[in-house]
């Protein structure tokens, strides 16, 4: 898979089928339009491709917005190379980028630099300065600029769309064996472990702690994780929360790694979410603490 950051492709990677959106979170439904835009482009034999855009277009305008990434744009990277694309495009969404005119993306980037032949998007697809375009106006330039809009059917689970919104709300309330099955594979965070207090290491639990940086932030509590880094993939448990017990003030995911006592600072680990187990909570001293977090232990290895 070959990694552009702008929409200037090699000769090889033109003419081809390409997915666009932000697939945020690469859930069952982003999954679904990959796989039919595939399908296209293996029986047309021509390449494939996905452009997405970083950062995350709605928090480009409006900087208010804080912890609502369910992938970081590493994660997102090595989710689309399962998919074996032959290229994906990252286009860096800036005021240029956004100030141009919705025909203007299809007629100079669509048209003439990917020189696309099958368009993938979703329903509410929306492009150009103050999101101008929509699947209306694809439809409308096709024959002009000479390629097929295709929208796929959404992915739906009951009667409900699964849509990234959806995801984050899932998230927010806890319900991660549900995030889990709609993403196809476990929830994960991806951060650098920074110094703590040590507080967990006094009681007898060291914990490996991350900053949550973009992520949207799950029910504040206890969980079942898996931990992976390089060389290992252990089971442990985390707490995500500002620690009441110890008068904490900022929003922290700690992690107990079982079997393991190595110093992480400054490694790059990945939290896997596999369950939650219960709420955050303040207890009357560290001997409460202490006898709750092994009842934790204990549902965390069911």
């Amino acid at each position: 898979m070959k990694i552009y950051n702008d929409p200037n492709l090699d000769k090889k990677h033109c003419n081809g089928v390409i997915a666009i959106g932000n697939f945020d979170g690469l859930h069952l439904g982003h999954q679904k339009v990959i796989k039919e835009a595939k399908q296209k482009a293996k029986k047309k034999k021509i390449p494939f491709g996905v452009m997405t855009f970083e950062p995350v277009p709605v928090m480009f305008f409006n900087n208010k917005i804080k912890n609502h990434r369910i992938n970081s744009l590493d994660q997102k990277k090595t989710q689309f190379k399962k998919f074996r694309l032959d290229f994906l495009i990252i286009i860096k969404f800036n005021k240029i980028f956004s100030s141009q005119s919705a025909e203007d993306f299809i007629k100079k980037i669509i048209f003439k630099k990917l020189k696309c032949k099958y368009l993938y998007v979703s329903k509410n697809f929306k492009f150009g300065f103050k999101r101008q375009g929509n699947i209306k106006m694809l439809k409308k330039f096709e024959k002009k600029y000479n390629f097929k809009n295709i929208i796929t059917k959404p992915y739906k689970k009951g009667n409900k769309i699964i849509s990234s919104t959806f995801l984050r709300k899932k998230i927010r309330l806890g319900k991660i064996k549900e995030v889990n099955k709609l993403l196809n594979r476990n929830w994960c965070i991806n951060g650098k472990v920074i110094k703590g207090q040590r507080r967990g290491r006094e009681i007898g639990f060291p914990t490996c702690n991350l900053k949550l940086s973009d992520y949207v932030v799950p029910k504040l509590g206890v969980y079942s994780v898996k931990v992976k880094i390089k060389n290992f993939y252990k089971n442990g448990i985390a707490n995500i929360g500002y620690r009441p017990t110890f008068n904490g003030q900022n929003l922290l995911l700690e992690t107990n790694i079982f079997g393991m006592n190595k110093n992480l600072y400054n490694k790059v680990i990945s939290i896997e979410f596999k369950k939650f187990i219960r709420s955050e909570k303040k207890f009357r001293n560290f001997k409460h603490l202490k006898e709750q977090i092994k009842v934790d232990i204990k549902q965390a290895k069911k």
